[in-house]
């Protein structure tokens, strides 16, 4: 016969166990960095937002979804690293790229670390 409390242990050092997990993003590869960044996107649900989602080589990788007066359809998406304090793109694996980024009735150039695998494909950006 199963104890009740003992099943209850299980599952609360189960759900504990989930709940660390869930806060570490997961290692990806070249080829889930690309199959990531070509899955369609909501502009409306994600404009003002930065997700982590994942890491590339150690190092994590966001997309950001700027806007500016015209939201959400002058949303864009930029996927790259977010490198710790004193790392350098390069030892990180990336590309540093200038993209458009939209500011109030604007545009402005800004330099992002983007993931090497995404660079070819221009999938690091997306209008």
């Amino acid at each position: 016969m199963r104890h009740p409390s003992l099943i209850a242990s299980v599952f609360a050092v189960a759900g504990v166990a989930a709940c660390v997990h869930a806060g570490t993003p997961a290692p990806m590869d070249a080829a889930a960095l690309q199959a990531w960044a070509s899955q369609p996107w909501d502009k409306a649900a994600l404009m003002h937002t930065t997700v982590e989602i994942g890491r590339y080589r150690g190092v994590p990788v966001v997309a950001e979804h700027p806007c500016s007066d015209v939201c959400p359809q002058y949303t864009v998406r930029i996927i790259h690293f977010r490198l710790p304090p004193g790392a350098s793109c390069a030892d990180a694996g990336g590309v540093e790229k200038e993209v458009l980024v939209p500011v109030a009735i604007t545009v402005m150039s800004k330099t992002f670390c983007v993931p090497e695998p995404l660079v070819a494909s221009g999938a690091y950006y997306a209008k």
